[in-house]
Formats: C-alpha cells, sequence, structure tokens
C-alpha cells in the first residue's frame, strides 16, 4: 500500500478510502474476537467489587443483546487501534523525513499502553468511585439495589472510554508535533480552552458533585500539560536538526 509522492489527489484519496476499509475490517474480526470473550469476561466483572453478590436484571430483551455488543465494540476498539495507528502513519510517511518516519513509528505501541492506562485508571478510580457515589446516595434515601445489567454497563463503559481516550493526548500531540502538524507553542495559546473542555468532561462522566469532577479534572489537565512538555522536547529537537540541515546545505553550497 506504498504511494508515491506523485499521486493525484484522486490516487490519494483512493489510497485512503483503500485504508479505512482495512481498518473496518479488523475493526469487524475484533469485534468478532469480543463476542467471543464477552461472556467469561461479563461473569468476571459480575463476580468483582464493587458489584459481587448483587442481583441482577433485565428489563428489556434487547438487554442482553447490548450488552454484548458493548464490549465486543470495545474489544473490536482495542483490537483496531494499533492498526488503525500504523495506517494514519502508513498514509502520512512519504510527507515525512526518514528521521520522523523512524520516530512516528515507535508511538504506536506507546499509544495502545497509554489507552491501556487510561482503561484502568477509568475502571479502578472513575468508575469505582463514581459507583460508590451513587450506591451512597441509593443507600440513604433507603432503596433496593437491584441493578439492570445493560443499564449498569453502558454506565461502565460511559466512563471508561472518554477517560482512555484522554489518554491518547500525550501520544498524539507528540505525534503531531514530529509530522510538524502542532507546536508548544500553539498548544500554549490554547491552554485555557483545552482546560476549559477538559473540565467540561470530567463533569460529564463524574457523579454531579464537585469532589468527583475535580478528582478527575486534576489528572487530565496534568496530562495536557505534560503534553505540552513532551510537544516542546520535540519540537527543541526539530529546530536543532534544521539548524544542522541548514548549516550543512550552506557548506556544500559554498564548496
Amino acid at each position: 500500500m506504498e504511494h508515491d509522492e506523485g499521486m493525484t489527489l484522486v490516487e490519494h484519496l483512493a489510497e485512503l478510502r483503500k485504508r479505512i476499509i482495512w481498518v473496518l475490517l479488523v475493526l469487524i474480526v475484533g469485534m468478532v474476537i469480543g463476542l467471543l470473550v464477552a461472556k467469561p469476561l461479563i461473569n468476571y466483572l459480575k463476580s468483582v467489587s464493587p458489584i459481587a453478590n448483587m442481583n441482577w436484571y433485565v428489563f428489556s430483551p434487547w438487554d442482553p443483546i447490548k450488552m454484548y455488543m458493548s464490549f465486543s465494540l470495545v474489544t473490536g476498539l482495542l483490537v483496531t487501534l494499533p492498526f488503525a495507528l500504523y495506517q494514519i502513519w502508513a498514509f502520512l510517511k512519504p510527507g515525512l523525513r526518514e528521521v520522523e518516519q523512524k520516530a512516528s513509528l515507535i508511538f504506536i505501541p506507546f499509544a495502545f499502553l497509554m489507552f491501556l492506562l487510561g482503561l484502568a485508571f477509568g475502571y479502578f478510580i472513575v468508575f469505582k468511585m463514581a459507583f460508590l457515589f451513587t450506591t451512597a446516595i441509593s443507600q440513604s434515601l433507603e432503596l433496593n439495589e437491584n441493578f439492570g445489567i445493560a443499564q449498569y454497563f453502558t454506565f461502565m463503559f460511559n466512563i471508561l472510554i472518554p477517560i482512555a481516550l484522554v489518554f491518547e493526548l500525550p501520544i498524539v500531540v507528540m505525534f503531531l508535533t514530529k509530522i510538524r502538524l502542532l507546536n508548544p507553542l500553539l498548544l500554549r495559546k490554547l491552554r485555557r480552552y483545552a482546560y476549559l473542555a477538559l473540565v467540561v468532561i470530567a463533569t460529564m462522566i463524574t457523579p454531579p458533585d464537585a469532589v468527583s469532577a475535580i478528582i478527575v479534572a486534576v489528572p487530565m489537565i496534568i496530562l495536557y500539560e505534560f503534553s505540552v512538555y513532551l510537544s516542546a522536547l520535540v519540537y527543541r529537537k526539530q529546530l536543532l536538526q534544521d539548524q544542522a540541515w541548514e548549516a550543512e546545505s550552506s557548506a556544500k553550497s559554498v564548496e
């Protein structure tokens, strides 16, 4: 699927379409794998804290299907993410210098690792905190806790997926800086808007209290500042490389 620098716009779009089709095919394969592993995963999650030994119900004939499809989609995303990132890199590769091609390729496994870390943080910290908060409210109102299983896992994934995607921020910023689509100067200018967006996201995925929103927003803001720091490291290295290339070109032209 290599493409030449002299390709027309139509040829570029055709190649992009092929790569998207491949990504969708891998997503389908990943979703099939998700269907196969959904039952043991569901049984395991039902047996551990914070929901062990609780009653489970379905409130619609479609609830079991929704549950299977949710696990299928999340598994599909996990399987597809490294492949999709590679396809993006391969499509942009001809426009990169050789040193940038090698350096940007390294980001792919780290992006997958950060996604897993985001899922872990979302499940063990944010989700459990949100669940315990809502359970405390139910107990204070003396309500019986009988959970609809589809509603429970929908609640869980609505928290996990956004947080896992936010954890991709440092890798995405480094990659975009590496291919010269982003720089730390722009990130600093956008800082106040980024903070506002992250606080809004934190408020949307946590229980409606200030403490929970702050607990989630603070790590997100730290991730943003870490992204700015990494972008600055990459940007300074690029400036030094550009200066070296300019000096080398000037020396050759003098000779």
